[in-house]
């Protein structure tokens, strides 16, 4: 099983054992969690992380919703953590964050 906050770090650069942004990097993975919960990814009651101990099971089964995700977590906090300097770049990654919001609703309301 896979922390949520590790894979997150590993995507973004930093080392798992560099804790410096932890508290940074919590917070911006559960305010992209809390918009997953109000497409209908993970419990209906929400779900956030406090530290490393978290998994991404802990959130969804997993599958294909659930790749979907952590792809739109590390998506959504790349933008706000570690913006793209080019303008073209955080357009696509805008894109990225709106299409798979998109797809994770569809695949809710059609369960």
């Amino acid at each position: 099983m896979e922390s949520i906050l590790t894979s997150i770090k590993k995507m973004l650069g930093p080392t798992e054992d560099y804790e410096h942004f932890d508290p940074e990097l919590i917070m911006h993975i559960n305010s992209a969690l809390a918009v997953a919960t109000q497409v209908g990814v993970g419990p209906a009651e929400g779900f956030f992380i406090k530290d490393k101990n978290a998994v991404w099971e802990d959130l969804a089964p997993e599958g294909p919703m659930l790749e979907l995700t952590k792809t739109y977590v590390y998506a959504k906090v790349k933008l706000i953590f570690d913006p793209p300097t080019t303008g073209s770049h955080v357009e696509a990654l805008k894109e990225t964050i709106r299409e798979y919001e998109w797809r994770a609703s569809v695949a809710a309301d059609s369960q």
